[in-house]
């Protein structure tokens, strides 16, 4: 069945992940171990009020967010997620707990992600976010 494996693909991806960044994450550790779960052209849109937002393509482009990420966030834990589609394309809510690099100001907020995978691979990403503008005010020095 599809959906199983769409979901598998997702937890797997999710597993690596965790241990990219246990590995010490963009600068410290290699994505290797993360490119076989995302599409060559993979795009993943972020919200343009982000510090890291805009549209990032392809390896190298996960590559990128993933540095632009750890520039934002000193620490980034989903601590809480719920798969409300396990369908074409998977939904996930999930609550994080993350401190800003800039200001050390800690925040919890939600992230609704639609995830679409294509041939056992994640191909698109587009989360949404409660409150952009907190998560931006937060990750700024001038705020």
């Amino acid at each position: 069945m599809r959906t199983k494996t769409d979901l598998s693909v997702l937890e797997s991806m999710y597993a690596a992940e965790g241990e990219y960044l246990a590995a010490g994450g963009p600068g410290k550790a290699s994505f290797a171990p993360l490119a076989p779960y995302f599409a060559p052209d993979v795009v993943l849109h972020q919200a343009a009020a982000l510090p890291y937002g805009g549209t990032w393509r392809g390896h190298d482009g996960m590559e990128r967010f993933f540095v632009a990420m750890s520039q934002a966030w000193e620490a980034f834990e989903m601590v809480e997620q719920a798969y409300l589609a396990t369908a074409d394309p998977l939904v996930v809510l999930t609550q994080v707990q993350a401190r800003a690099r800039a200001t050390g100001r800690e925040l919890e907020f939600p992230i609704l992600q639609t995830i679409t995978v294509r041939d056992e691979r994640i191909a698109g990403v587009r989360p949404f976010y409660w409150d952009t503008a907190a998560i931006a005010a937060a990750c700024s020095a001038g705020a």
